[in-house]
């Protein structure tokens, strides 16, 4: 469904991204783990047209997209839950809900706002109050909603458990699982190695913008190096 070829991307002189390749394909929960500052949250904004980059190719679904405007790339079926919610605080919830359907002229968003209000109960109790009232927890709920009223194939939510309690951790995790099983492909970027590789059919380690170690969730679980390195183990 993705594929990343030999992506490079600058910041001036400074090189973020070094060259970096990998795929998702359809149905897959797939993760990017690393250090702050290894080029995460770079590699998905120049995914989703947030970024140009400076070499290299990003087709999705077979069509070349690096270059494509953002909102095309979201037309296309590839939506982003960026790092730090992004929500808009004096709209109401459902009002930024809505704004994930913007560029849909279909008759089926009502059902799919009732879809996000069944996914995350609390959205649609609170549906005309400000977002800017909720938790970190629950304008988690709200971003990932959103994103999901673009009607996305490939979902690709940063850092979902930023902030959160434990408890809630869980729930996003579980919200994610459960996004899978109804049929949406997930690129995940996680502060919490362990909860993502758990729910990974693969994963990438990136260090410094380049990929260092790949294989299965499981693989990257029992490695010795990420232990040391991402789950705080000896």
């Amino acid at each position: 469904m993705l594929e990343v070829k030999d992506l490079e991307v600058s910041y001036g002189k400074i090189i973020a991204v070094k060259g970096i390749s990998f795929s998702v394909d359809e149905g897959e929960v797939v993760t990017l783990i690393g250090t702050n500052g290894a080029g995460k949250t770079t590699t998905l904004r120049t995914i989703s047209g947030l970024l140009r980059p400076s070499g290299g190719e990003i087709r999705f679904r077979g069509e070349r997209i690096d270059g494509t405007a953002a909102h095309q790339i979201v037309g296309m079926g590839l939506a982003h839950s960026p790092e730090g919610r992004r929500i808009f605080p004096r709209m109401t919830v459902e009002e930024n809900l809505l704004l994930g359907a913007f560029g849909r002229r279909d008759k089926e968003v009502p059902k799919d706002l009732q879809a996000a209000y069944e996914l995350f109960p609390i959205l649609g109790e609170r549906s005309k109050q400000p977002a800017g009232t909720f938790s970190g927890g629950e304008q988690q709920m709200l971003a990932m909603g959103r994103a999901m009223l673009s009607r996305p194939k490939l979902l690709m939510l940063d850092e979902p458990s930023m902030g959160l309690s434990p408890i809630m951790m869980k729930r996003i995790m579980a919200t994610v699982k459960t996004l899978q099983s109804q049929g949406t492909t997930i690129l995940l970027v996680e502060q919490n190695a362990r909860a993502a590789l758990k729910l990974a059919s693969k994963g990438y380690v990136l260090e410094v913008g380049k990929i260092v170690t790949e294989g299965t969730g499981q693989e990257l679980l029992t490695s010795d190096e990420v232990r040391k390195a991402y789950l705080g183990e000896d």
